[in-house]
């Protein structure tokens, strides 16, 4: 990755973004990164995935703690009775 001062990124904005498409672009200050500028497509594919990790760790916490608490899962189909929807 490439690792660039804002200072030095405002007179070359336009070149970084080009850059981001093949890699992102690390922005710093006083030697510390505090930006990144990322293809657009990735980034949506990095949110989409973080998302996804999000709803797998939850199912995991639930079943969790549902073999914590000793209790067994509800049948959709009751579920789906007890809604009126079956």
């Amino acid at each position: 990755m490439t690792e660039v001062t804002i200072t030095d990124a405002r007179g070359r904005l336009s070149m970084l973004v080009d850059e981001a498409h093949r890699e992102p672009v690390i922005l710093t200050r006083r030697d510390r990164p505090v930006a990144a500028i990322v293809d657009a497509e990735q980034l949506q594919q990095l949110i989409d995935d973080a998302e996804e990790l999000a709803d797998i760790r939850a199912v995991d916490e639930a079943w969790a703690e549902m073999e914590r608490l000793d209790e067994t899962p509800v049948p959709w189909e009751d579920v789906k009775r007890d809604l009126g929807l079956a």
